[in-house]
């Protein structure tokens, strides 16, 4: 009925992860930039998939960070 008592794993995990200057960064640039806003304007301009098939365009999100970053 007490507090369940954390394992070596559950303590990595949770409190002795150490922040990288990668994690920060992004953490902080996710706080600032509006990114939903973003996707959703450049959203008209993106490919779309290829009925025929062929190759998948890159997910907006992730071709959005990677030009703004």
């Amino acid at each position: 009925m007490g507090a369940k008592q954390l394992g070596f794993s559950d303590y990595e995990q949770t409190i002795a992860k150490k922040h990288t200057k990668r994690d920060i960064f992004l953490a902080e640039l996710k706080s600032v930039v509006p990114w939903q806003a973003l996707i959703e304007l450049i959203k008209p301009c993106c490919p779309k998939m290829n009925k025929q098939g062929g190759r998948p365009p890159y997910p907006r999100p992730t071709m959005l960070r990677i030009r703004l970053i």
